[in-house]
């Protein structure tokens, strides 16, 4: 089975704040596991795609690159968008149906937006996906801390489907490119 790893707008500004907006939520363990996660997709042979948001640093300078401590492997596909979801207005579809990809592992920026809105989608796409439980982020809301949030769309996001392909959450240390979904089905 063809797998890819997408990590979604985990840009530097993003990630590290700026003058209006906080760095977001442990966000050197989400650097952690992100390059953790990188190894394993490698190691898997799986694919591994990069998307960034047009909206950070307004798509241009260092601001708008993958975090500086992110290791960007050989043969790593990137997709810039300008909207919440990876999906619209991208070639990431199209370049996943190419490629034969069955199963995602998703991991990035922000939860509640991009995350969220990634894992749906995809599920909807005939994707089965693994929401990697420690390797999204965001910043606190009005109503939420950041750490409520990532809960909350832990919670919520385990088990959602679309009747034949749904999300699964688990750890970045767990063997995510090993996926469970045919034991659940």
């Amino acid at each position: 089975m063809k797998q890819a790893l997408l990590v979604i707008d985990a840009q530097q500004e993003l990630m590290e704040g700026n003058e209006e907006e906080k760095a977001v939520f442990q966000k050197e363990k989400l650097v952690e596991h992100i390059n953790l996660v990188i190894n394993k997709a490698v190691e898997s042979e799986s694919l591994v795609v990069f998307i960034r948001d047009k909206d950070v640093a307004e798509g241009k300078g260092e601001g708008f690159q993958i975090h500086q401590d992110i290791e960007i492997p050989d043969g790593a596909e990137i997709f810039d968008k300008e909207a919440t979801n990876s999906f619209y207005g991208t070639q990431l579809l199209n370049y996943l149906t190419e490629k034969k990809a069955e199963h995602l592992v998703i991991m990035g920026c922000k939860t509640e937006h991009c995350v969220d809105t990634a894992v749906r989608t995809a599920t909807v796409n005939h994707f089965d996906v693994t929401l990697v439980q420690d390797g999204h982020s965001t910043t606190d809301s009005s109503t939420l801390s950041a750490e409520q949030i990532i809960m909350h769309h832990n919670e919520i996001l385990y088990g959602h489907y679309n009747v034949d392909n749904f999300s699964d959450v688990r750890r970045a240390q767990d063997d995510l490119f090993q996926p469970r979904h045919n034991e659940y089905r």
